[in-house]
C-alpha cells in the first residue's frame, strides 16, 4: 500500500504545483496588463497637456498681436485679420482642454485657469495691462505644466 500512497501524494503534489504555477502566471499577466493600461493612459494625459499648452501659447500670441494692434490704432484690415486668427486659435483650445479635463481630472482646475488667463488678454486697456495679462497667462500655463509633471510622475 505504501507505493500507492507515495504515487497518490506525488500526483497531488504535481497537480498542486501546476495549479500554483497557473495562478502565478495569471496574476503576473493581469499585473502586466494593468501596468500597460496605466502607461497608455499616462501617455494620453501627457499628450493632452502638451496639446493644450501649445494651443494656449498660440492663442496667447494671437491675442497679444491682436490687442497690440488695436491699442496702437492699426487699420481695420490688419485688426480683422488678427481677429480671425484669434478666433481660430481660441477654438483650437476647446478639444485639448476637454481632453485634459476628462483624462486628468486632477489637472482640470489648473487647465481651466490657464485657459481663462489666456482669454483675459482680450480688451486690455493699455500696453502695460496687456503685458501684465500676458505674463499672468504664461504663469498660469507654467503652473499647469508643473502640476502635470507632478501628477504624471506619480
Amino acid at each position: 500500500m505504501e507505493p500507492v500512497l507515495t504515487s497518490v501524494i506525488a500526483v497531488i503534489g504535481t497537480l498542486l504545483g501546476s495549479v500554483t504555477a497557473y495562478v502565478l502566471q495569471q496574476r503576473a499577466a493581469r499585473t502586466e496588463r494593468a501596468e500597460a493600461r496605466s502607461e497608455a493612459l499616462r501617455g494620453r494625459q501627457l499628450a493632452a497637456v502638451a496639446d493644450l499648452v501649445a494651443a494656449l501659447a498660440d492663442h496667447r500670441r494671437a491675442m497679444w498681436v491682436r490687442e497690440d494692434l488695436a491699442l496702437s490704432g492699426a487699420d481695420t484690415a490688419a485688426c480683422e485679420k488678427t481677429r480671425a486668427t484669434s478666433h481660430e486659435t481660441r477654438s483650437a483650445i476647446t478639444a485639448p482642454l476637454l481632453t485634459v479635463t476628462l483624462l486628468a481630472p486632477a489637472l482640470a482646475e489648473s487647465a481651466t485657469y490657464a485657459a481663462e488667463a489666456t482669454y483675459a488678454l482680450r480688451g486690455a486697456t493699455d500696453r502695460a495691462a496687456l503685458d501684465d495679462l500676458c505674463a499672468a497667462a504664461v504663469a498660469a500655463s507654467d503652473r499647469l505644466v508643473t502640476g502635470a509633471a507632478a501628477a504624471l510622475a506619480a
